[in-house]
């Protein structure tokens, strides 16, 4: 589900860490055109239409009741930086309806980012600061965007005011996958790549814009794992696209309907308690 990009996008790692002496990058279809050639084999298989596509993810990560049955998702893994040279402990637990928290700690540092429906807010030791303080509507856009995602990006488009359009296959390390194009209501946009065989997303490519600044951020995913019937990727790697300074998140426990506090979402008027 394209909201562990968790998950994204939905999973990629939201968090952009930023340490002293550890520079990192940030984070922590259209038109389908049927072709009938002449002397074409009969019973040539023709190309999907974008609503087959779409029922087909949503089934192969376990259906929509399934999904739907599904009201938090915490995950817990280590994300890796600089190719293995940093590993943070990593939880991120996403809540209908508009809940998520991520954390990230290193070293007895943790970094929290989380949004509560309403207000977005952070603790980043990493630059100097213990104290919570809000984040920017262009800080939360990404958090919010998951949440929107939760049941995944291709699911109940129309209802969330985003533009789905099928631009056929192109390859993606050596698999043809098929590639369609998600349009938020913002103008950002989305790229959802499904592997042909089992129609999982296997990379999100995200085009926003932060800050005034375009950012194109890359996310690989895959080695899902069924989860209380819902298949949850337990390996999310992500980067600014055409850089190889990538952050990668190995998941190692996955919970649906766990108990969840709403203190871990809200701006905290004391000293928050972490999640691990």
């Amino acid at each position: 589900m394209q909201n562990y990009a968790a998950f994204h996008q939905h999973f990629s790692p939201t968090m952009s860490i930023t340490m002293k002496n550890i520079p990192m990058n940030r984070s922590l279809s259209s038109l389908i055109l049927p072709v009938l050639l002449c002397g074409m084999a009969a019973g040539a298989p023709s190309a999907p239409t974008l609503e087959q596509l779409v029922a087909k993810n949503i089934e192969a990560r376990g259906g929509a009741a399934a999904a739907k049955a599904m009201q938090s998702l915490k995950i817990q893994g280590k994300l890796i930086i600089q190719d293995g040279q940093f590993e943070l402990q990593y939880v991120q637990t996403v809540r209908r309806p508009a809940s998520i928290r991520t954390e990230a700690t290193i070293q007895g540092l943790t970094q929290v980012q989380a949004f509560d429906g309403t207000t977005g807010w952070q603790i980043n030791p990493f630059q100097g600061r213990k104290d919570p303080e809000r984040l920017s509507s262009d800080d939360i856009k990404s958090l919010t965007e998951i949440v929107a995602d939760f049941d995944g990006a291709l699911v109940d488009a129309q209802k969330k005011g985003n533009k789905l359009d099928y631009l056929g296959t192109e390859d993606i390390d050596g698999t043809l996958a098929h590639k369609i194009k998600l349009t938020r209501p913002s103008g950002d946009t989305e790229y959802v790549y499904l592997d042909p065989d089992h129609f999982l997303e296997i990379r999100l490519l995200s085009q926003r814009t932060e800050h005034g600044v375009q950012v194109e951020t890359e996310t690989d995913l895959g080695d899902y794992e069924k989860i209380d019937g819902v298949l949850v990727p337990f390996s999310i790697e992500s980067g600014l696209k055409g850089s190889s300074d990538r952050q990668k998140l190995v998941v190692n426990k996955a919970e649906i309907n766990a108990t969840t506090d709403d203190a871990w979402f809200a701006f905290p008027s004391a000293p928050p308690k972490l999640q691990h």
